[in-house]
């Protein structure tokens, strides 16, 4: 048994470590062995460290919420808004939880018929049934706060570890000397703990709040533990370190401006936010591309020649170039909005669970089309994952005003 054991084991790492895959041309595992005085290599081994390191992540935050996040929301005067609890109708419930949230219009009539119900009380009822499902403001608070203890302490710690090494100013040295690099234990753990958090996020994402890019919120976490993982196994960890950093660099800002929006304090929301629209654009769009892809695509080249794993990491970091994209696409098309057309509607990133609220909407008697001509213009928040647009609305309220002097002249 044991042989067979040991028989399988040798088998799958020849299949899975094969040099060709991990190594550049010409070097093999030999090559890079790593005498004790010379410092940590990089291994495989060492990722699991990561999966209890998750769990230990989740227990915290729960932790952080009773403690420390729910006390600071009441104390930044975060409010919950009342809601109205559905009436116990079996079928109805039974409708939500296995078919749909918002029945179609024949659904509604047939529903009505089973349970005897008109169809404005169906309406009625789904729309209060649906507000029992959206979270709090003080759980989303919650949740900004945790993430904004943490990316800014991995941010200031990564930034504190990196600024006086060499390959921070000049990424050339990311590669030279690969792939036979110690990893200095200050990078070690801003790895471990980065990939720990991101696996964490993975195993809350069911009941983390929504947003409508929650695919693409899915896709980039994938596409981090992998690029965080295959990165640190191919010893591209300088380059790796770069990487982290500037995602860290904006994501503390973001968490803030939600915190403070949940709270209502609009103004410290706006220059919040307005830093962090600059931050991202420039670290996302400019730094990102620029440097850091430019120095793995091309500067890498002259140290060694293209391997599958040039290709597989290259991949990652061009699946997370155009998830930037796509979210800074949504910061400059609202401000076109208002720039040029003078309003902002929605927010194609705002909350599931944040959009107005039905017992906002329009009354009983106007029905469902009613609600829904109401709601189409309410404006919903940023890309931020605002609940309101905080800097624009406090613009458009702006513009109003002056338009009303004008013709008040």
């Amino acid at each position: 048994m044991g042989s067979m054991r040991r028989r399988m084991e040798a088998l799958l790492n020849e299949w899975l470590w094969q040099e060709e895959s991990w190594l550049p041309p010409g070097i093999s595992w030999q090559d890079i062995k790593m005498k004790e005085d010379e410092g940590r290599f990089p291994l495989p081994r060492d990722l699991i460290y990561t999966v209890p390191l998750a769990f230990t992540f989740v227990a915290l935050r729960y932790i952080f919420d009773r403690l420390v996040a729910r006390p600071l929301s009441k104390h930044l005067g975060v409010k919950d808004r009342i809601r109205i609890q559905a009436d116990s109708v079996p079928k109805l419930e039974t409708f939500y939880k296995k078919t749909s949230r918002q029945p179609l219009q024949k659904e509604v009539v047939s529903l009505g018929k089973q349970c005897g119900i008109s169809e404005r009380n169906i309406h009625t009822w789904f729309r209060h049934r649906r507000n029992q499902d959206r979270p709090s403001n003080t759980k989303k608070f919650c949740e900004a706060s945790w993430r904004f203890v943490f990316y800014l302490v991995i941010f200031t710690a990564g930034l504190g570890s990196l600024i006086n090494t060499p390959w921070f100013w000049d990424h050339r040295e990311c590669w030279r000397g690969y792939p036979k690099q110690p990893v200095a234990e200050a990078h070690f753990w801003y790895y471990i703990l980065e990939l720990g958090f991101y696996l964490s996020l993975l195993l809350c994402v069911s009941v983390d709040v929504k947003r409508k890019d929650f695919k693409e919120q899915v896709i980039h976490h994938i596409a981090t533990v992998f690029l965080i993982g295959f990165s640190y196994c191919a010893n591209y960890v300088r380059v790796g370190t770069l990487v982290m950093l500037v995602h860290d660099s904006s994501d503390f800002l973001l968490e803030s401006a939600k915190m403070f929006h949940y709270a209502g304090w609009t103004r410290t929301c706006d220059s919040l936010f307005v830093i962090f629209a600059l931050v991202f654009l420039v670290t996302r769009l400019v730094v990102f591309p620029g440097r850091v892809v430019h120095t793995t695509l091309v500067v890498s080249l002259e140290f060694f020649e293209p391997f599958f794993g040039y290709y597989f990491f290259n991949t990652l970091l061009l699946v997370l170039q155009a998830l930037h994209i796509f979210w800074a696409y949504l910061i400059l098309r609202m401000v076109y909005k208002f720039v040029f057309l003078g309003k902002v509607e929605r927010d194609e990133r705002s909350d599931e669970e944040s959009e107005l609220d039905d017992e906002e909407e329009a009354p009983e008697e106007e029905g469902h089309e009613g609600s829904r001509k109401q709601g189409k213009g309410t404006i919903n928040c940023k890309l931020a994952s605002l609940a309101n647009n905080c800097v624009l609305n406090n613009l458009t309220n702006q513009r109003k005003i002056n338009c009303r002097r004008r013709k008040t002249r």
